[in-house]
């Protein structure tokens, strides 16, 4: 009996234990691996150049989907519309603002020079929470992001960025409803693609 408890109270320890480590994870501790992960692979000189252009986004896209929730990004930005959407009409929209979000910043990322990133504080109201940083660079004025999270169980993921105080995915919301109300779904959809056609033309050149 003595030792059956033992080994009731020794699972029991090692189950809270593990639901205790699960429950710690904050909002800035999710957020550091992906930031310091992108930044890496910009950074790396093996990558580096036109020739391992391809690679290199790859690489900054997958780490980028482990901390961004772009299924969130899609949902918000199209409002009540998502709503109408069947399931593969939504899955091609987060395909082609996936691929939007990447050909128009990625590009920026790439011309990273050592700016430094300063964590300043994170505020959690339940399933939510908001990272506030600083990015400092030898070059430019220092400017303030914070990162807009959900939690996703022990995780929490990225699906808004506020730059010097402006929502990003505010930004792209109000110009989807403007295309919405006068070219529907459908034109909303031609209007991306024709986008990310152009970006990818650019950037061949």
């Amino acid at each position: 009996m003595i030792r059956k408890r033992l080994v009731f109270l020794l699972v029991y320890f090692v189950i809270f234990c593990a639901h205790v480590a699960v429950a710690s994870s904050s909002p800035t501790d999710s957020l550091r691996p992906t930031l310091e992960g992108v930044i890496d692979v910009i950074r790396d000189p093996n990558l580096a150049g036109v020739d391992h252009k391809k690679v290199r986004r790859e690489k900054v896209m997958a780490i980028a989907t482990r901390g961004f929730d772009f299924t969130e990004m899609s949902k918000r930005a199209l409002g009540a519309t998502w709503r109408d959407l069947s399931q593969e009409e939504r899955q091609y929209f987060e395909e082609l603002f996936t691929k939007l979000l990447e050909n128009a910043y990625i590009g920026k990322l790439e011309g990273y020079s050592g700016q430094e990133i300063v964590y300043q504080d994170e505020r959690i109201k339940g399933n939510r929470a908001a990272v506030a940083t600083i990015v400092k660079s030898s070059d430019t004025a220092p400017f303030s992001v914070s990162y807009v999270m959900l939690q996703s169980g022990s995780d929490w993921l990225v699906y808004d960025l506020n730059i010097e105080g402006v929502s990003f995915l505010r930004n792209y919301s109000e110009q989807f409803k403007s295309i919405l109300r006068k070219d529907k779904f459908a034109g909303l959809v031609k209007i991306l693609e024709e986008k990310n056609e152009t970006f990818e033309k650019e950037e061949s050149n």
